[in-house]
């Protein structure tokens, strides 16, 4: 068995021992723990509370040593989550380090719709919504966890 695939079984039982509050994830097939599926269920107090948003997760040949790749499958109106899935979140970029794994990135994902970042945005025209009409946005944002992640 490859390190990458004893880190993923290790990580794999982690999150069975000690589960992400509002999260589930694991693999698509248990033959290939380099295919994840995750949901994330919209944190209270958020224009997401509700929601339930889905994942797929690739862990790349290159992990731990390089980030794994996520994107989200559940459209959502958000300054730093693209049309297409596509999240713009430090640690899957350059801050990356194979000290993390992915209940921390999960972590950061739940804590990352609680708080945007529009200061870093993938999205322009929303985070220019949020910093100039916080309430036109969580209107907006609650609009599409109805309709799409409810």
């Amino acid at each position: 068995m490859s390190l990458q695939l004893i880190r993923l079984n290790n990580e794999w039982s982690l999150l069975k021992k000690e589960p992400i509050p509002n999260v589930t994830a694991g693999p698509i097939n248990e033959k290939d723990l380099t295919k994840w599926f995750a949901t994330i269920h919209g944190p209270e107090g958020t224009p997401y509370e509700g929601g339930v948003f889905n994942l797929e997760i690739e862990f790349i040949k290159e992990y731990p040593y390089k980030p794994p790749k996520l994107i989200f499958k559940t459209p959502i109106f958000h300054p730093n989550i693209s049309p297409h899935g596509a999240i713009c979140l430090d640690i899957l970029k350059t801050e990356w380090t194979p000290a993390l794994n992915i209940s921390k990135v999960l972590l950061s994902l739940c804590s990352l719709l609680a708080d945007p970042n529009p200061n870093d945005p993938l999205v322009l025209d929303v985070a220019e919504l949020y910093k100039e009409n916080k309430t036109e946005f969580n209107r907006v944002a609650r609009d599409w966890t109805i309709k799409y992640a409810g």
